[in-house]
């Protein structure tokens, strides 16, 4: 037989588009359209169907960025259409193209019940089926004018980014109001036709399967009449029935389909409009399963339940409807799906506190599994995160996306930095907007790492981002690929009965250690630098509050302020979601966020200073108060006590130029360029800084990678550096600091270099006003110390990362993340560098330049870039950043410096020094909460870990009278399998495992 495949191929294609689809809809008539325009921000739903709309004609243009538009529809029926199935087809000017990211619409009924959602491929409302003719139709749609950010040319600065820069150009044309009969036959002969010529594009040539397809595909188009397609439709389906209902081979590999719609909570659009992307999801969603009743659907981030409960209460009433019926499933546990990489030890903990919580008040539901498809990379200290809160899996796609290595599983335990194993997935489909084309899933299959002693994987099927959800198309798919020759299998199902038979029939897979880091998108450690310090910042004071606030409950009565601590901690859960935190939004969400973290700054501090005033009572002697964990110039952890005297520190002219800062501890020596030449640790007679090189060296890089722009640092950036050691001025100032001041490009840096007395680390401030563009700014440290790897602080504790770049997997984290210290070490003595704000640094190695054997280590922290994409104006402006420098550490001092840089001390005056409520008498066990319990029953919940990396026995001695003590997970329910630790009174001895994290609940007496 000849090789006509092409032929037949090319025949599926034009038939299908230019006769058949268009037959779907056979008959329609226009609707009759009117519009008003929201003045400014979206308004409650009652007044926008109030409104008086004025006339509008489709082909008119409509929707200034970031408006909202109120049109009523309105028609009748025609008669002649009785017993035929009606839609509505409004198209608001849509680029089916691109599946979301563009205009969007919520249909209402004039009673106010919301109809389902508009999206770009999602364009239809259900009249009737069948109707019964000469029906009245009035609808109305909120329509949103959300502008493309992200156009088919990526990556162009924009100013459609923010409301304030937008101007007021409408974006959209308005293209269809129309009603319609819909012919399902056809329709059903669309899908079949694009499944099987899907499927068929998939199989080997050589493939009999193939040629069954290819001449069943042959014969139905044959019986399409192209001029009554309606009519010849059924006879057309009738050739197919056979190959459609061949069923698939046992060793198929079976995929779990999921409804989906990945919503980021903000990203190209502000955070109002995330809360009408969900509501118009939503609203889809529960119209779909009403219509499908094999499908199922899960959404994530318990905020976005959140918003909906609060802003769409007739939403909220469907979507309770549906939960019930078990069909529309809380997945994740989360309160968004944050950023990992970044967010603190308390605050990743908090995300499954708020997120499991409001799904166990709501619905009476426990999440077993973690679902972040789309985060950008995983911290070592998550699977014990996920454990303590009460779940075993974890889901993510995002891995797939790095450039350098391919992962090597989709399946396996996944180990983080205390040995917690958790079972992890990664969709072989390589995708979280799976639309059930015959590619995806063939993909799946072929891409599927475990074969052999595997077959089952997860797809999240849905169009995210204002696409919409699932669409009917995607459900009758799935439904021909149950069972189906030469596919993979296709089942709706949720996410714990996918991990439950994928763990099931995999009882051993393959173990992964430590981090799971995302070979792209490095950048986001270092984007938006006010963002970062707004939730660091933010981090540390609720840590204070709850302290102070507690403590101040048990000794004083003080009204411990729950719903207060409880509505902050959910807006920082928030602003750390993945495309906040690392600084990758819309300039309006940006800007938004400072305002936000400067109220709770101000809300925070309030708590933090009453409680303070209320424990130190009436009087006038000095006190300070110490929230870090570990003990301060004699201040105990969580307790305030008397300011002690330091000797002072020697500012001695350097000669040559310079300044040399001296306090017995170590001697710092600054060049006439305010670069730090010498740091020598007089105790150990140890040089810090390598041979013939300067710390405190800003350094600067041209920063244009190759797409991404805010998400991206590519390796050639490295290519090009600028050493600003230029310096204006470099004048000692006070008793113990010199002050720096550098002028580059359109910028200006001014540091304060401080060696305070009885500190043994070199405090480095520097404010930038920075003013460049595409631009990489570094604070480069060079060490004088042979290290292979170093220790990077993590959530409750920290993770090594070699320094080396043996292997492509090393090459590639040529920049990471760290908390507040990065450390490395010879053995018996090393050095730190630890900060009050960044995250992004990298460390390399090169050999020393004084002749001797060996290699010198550099650490660079990452301070300033300057994208223009989305936010062109992204971190122009004045910045404060602190660094210390702190030769001689061991591990034990780079955690306790890390947390002094964050958590300052607080000076006030009272009557007395204040008790602490718990006491460690060992340093590596870090107490990371004292707070009360919250379910309001007064008791106190303390929450630690080993931070050392090490074994350890600690007493917690109790500055309360507990009645009891209980062990439990991070909701502070008990854990059965835990037995309590040994008490003496209110002694509590623990012993830990490297980085364990404990949390225990004390009954008050």
């Amino acid at each position: 037989m000849h090789d006509d495949r092409n032929l037949v191929e090319a025949r599926l294609k034009r038939v299908l588009d230019e006769r058949i689809r268009p037959a779907v809809y056979p008959h329609s008539v226009p609707l009759d359209v009117a519009v008003w325009h929201a003045p400014d921000e979206p308004v409650p739903v009652a007044e926008g169907l109030a409104a008086e709309p004025g006339p509008i004609e489709v082909g008119a243009r409509w929707g200034a960025p970031w408006g909202t538009s109120w049109f009523r529809v309105t028609g009748t029926v025609p008669e002649e259409w009785a017993g035929r199935t009606v839609e509505a087809i409004l198209d608001l000017g849509f680029d089916e193209n691109m599946p979301g990211f563009q205009c969007e619409g919520l249909v209402y009924r004039p009673d106010g019940t919301p109809v389902k959602g508009l999206n770009p491929r999602n364009q239809w409302v259900r009249i009737g089926a069948p109707v019964a003719g000469g029906e009245e139709v009035r609808l109305h749609i909120e329509a949103a004018s959300n502008p493309v950010i992200l156009d088919y040319h990526p990556f162009l600065p924009t100013q459609l980014g923010d409301k304030e820069t937008a101007g007021s150009e409408p974006q959209y044309t308005l293209t269809r109001m129309d009603l319609a009969v819909l012919d399902e036959t056809v329709w059903h002969l669309v899908i079949d036709l694009e499944v099987l010529g899907e499927l068929m594009a998939e199989l080997p040539v050589e493939s009999a399967r193939r040629w069954d397809i290819l001449r069943a595909v042959e014969r139905a188009l044959d019986a399409v009449d192209l001029q009554d397609v309606g009519g010849t439709a059924e006879a057309a389906r009738a050739r197919l029935t056979e190959v459609l209902t061949t069923p698939a081979a046992p060793s198929a590999h079976r995929v779990s389909a999921v409804g989906h719609a990945h919503i980021d909570s903000a990203w190209l659009w502000p955070l109002r409009e995330t809360v009408r992307k969900v509501a118009r999801t939503t609203s889809n969603m529960t119209a779909l399963l009403d219509d499908e009743p094999d499908f199922v659907f899960a959404m994530s981030q318990a905020q976005q339940w959140a918003w909906v409960k609060e802003h769409r209460p007739e939403v909220w009433a469907r979507v309770k409807k549906a939960v019930a019926d078990g069909r529309f499933v809380p997945a994740g546990g989360m309160w968004v799906e944050s950023d990992t990489n970044m967010p603190g030890s308390e605050a990743m903990a908090r995300q499954f506190v708020h997120g499991k919580r409001f799904f166990l008040d709501e619905f009476g539901i426990e999440n077993d599994e973690a679902w972040l498809p789309d985060t950008f990379g995983f911290a070592a200290g998550l699977p014990q995160i996920i454990k303590a809160a009460g779940s075993k899996w974890l889901l993510t796609q995002k891995i797939s996306w790095s450039q350098t290595n391919k992962f090597p599983h989709h399946t396996f335990q996944w180990e983080g930095i205390d040995g917690t194993r958790i079972f992890t997935h990664f969709p072989p489909v390589d995708t979280y907007n799976c639309s059930m084309k015959g590619s995806e899933i063939a993909h799946a299959a072929r891409n599927f790492k475990d074969k052999g002693v595997a077959r089952h994987s997860l797809a999240p099927t849905g169009w995210g981002d204002g696409g919409g959800g699932t669409t009917r198309e995607m459900v009758a798919k799935a439904g021909r690929l149950r069972d189906l020759e030469g596919s993979a299998t296709v089942v709706w199902e949720t996410p714990r009965a996918f991990f439950e038979k994928a763990q099931a029939a995999y009882p051993h897979p393959p173990v992964w250690v430590g981090e799971l880091y995302l070979e792209l998108h490095r950048a986001t450690l270092t984007s938006q630098a006010r963002t970062k310090q707004g939730n660091r910042r933010s981090e540390h004071l609720l840590r204070e509050a709850e302290l102070w606030a507690a403590t101040a409950a048990l000794r004083t009565g003080f009204p411990y302020p729950y719903e207060e601590l409880d509505r902050i901690w959910k807006t920082v859960l928030l602003h750390q979601f993945h495309d906040i935190l690392p600084g990758s939004s819309i300039a309006w969400v940006h800007r938004e966020a400072r305002r936000t973290y400067d109220r709770i700054a101000e809300e925070l501090t309030a708590i933090v200073e009453a409680a303070q005033q209320a424990l130190a009572g009436e009087g006038a002697t000095p006190l300070v108060f110490n929230a870090a964990p570990h003990p301060r110039a004699g201040v105990p952890a969580g307790g305030a006590g008397l300011p002690a005297a330091q000797d002072a520190t020697a500012v001695t002219p350097r000669e040559g130029g310079g300044h040399v800062l001296d306090n017995g501890l170590l001697r710092v020596e600054i060049d006439g360029h305010g670069l730090v030449v010498s740091a020598y640790d007089l105790a150990a007679e140890r040089e810090s800084v390598a041979p013939g090189r300067a710390a405190n060296l800003l350094q600067l890089h041209p920063d244009f990678p190759n797409m991404w722009d805010a998400w991206d640092v590519d390796a050639f950036y490295r290519n090009t550096v600028t050493d600003l050691t230029d310096a204006d001025e470099v004048t000692a100032a006070g008793d113990a600091s010199v002050r720096v001041v550098r002028t580059f490009g359109t910028s200006r840096v001014t540091q304060l270099l401080t060696l305070a007395p009885g500190e043994r680390r070199l405090l480095v401030d520097t404010e930038v006003d920075w003013h460049e563009t595409e631009k990489f700014l570094k604070l480069a440290f060079p060490l004088d110390v042979h290290a292979e790897r170093y220790a990077s602080e993590t959530q409750f504790g920290h993770f090594h990362r070699p320094t080396h770049t043996n292997t492509s997997w090393e090459a590639a984290k040529f920049e990471a993340c760290n908390h507040r210290f990065v450390h490395l070490e010879e053995p018996g003595w090393g050095v730190a560098v630890v900060n009050d704000s960044t995250y992004g640094h990298d460390v390399t190695r090169t050999v020393r330049e004084d002749g001797d054997l060996g290699t010198t280590t550099t650490v660079r922290v990452s301070l300033l870039r300057a994208p223009r994409f989305p936010d062109p104006e992204t971190d122009q402006g004045v910045h404060r950043f602190r660094h210390a420098l702190v030769p001689g550490a061991g591990i034990g001092d780079a955690v306790r410096e890390g947390w002094r840089i964050n958590v300052p001390e607080r000076r006030t005056s009272g009557a007395g020094e204040v008790a602490p409520l718990v006491t460690v008498d060992q340093d590596a066990v870090v107490v990371t909460a004292v707070k009360l319990a919250d379910d309001g029953s007064g008791d106190v919940v303390v929450r630690f870990h080993e931070a050392h990396g090490g074994r350890a026995r600690a007493t917690l001695a109790l500055g309360f009278e507990a009645a009891s003590v209980t062990v439990t997970d991070l909701l502070e329910r008990p854990l059965p399998e835990a037995a309590a630790p040994a008490r003496d009174g209110d002694r509590i001895t623990v012993r830990l495992r490297p980085f364990e994290l404990v949390t225990l609940r004390f009954a008050r007496a």
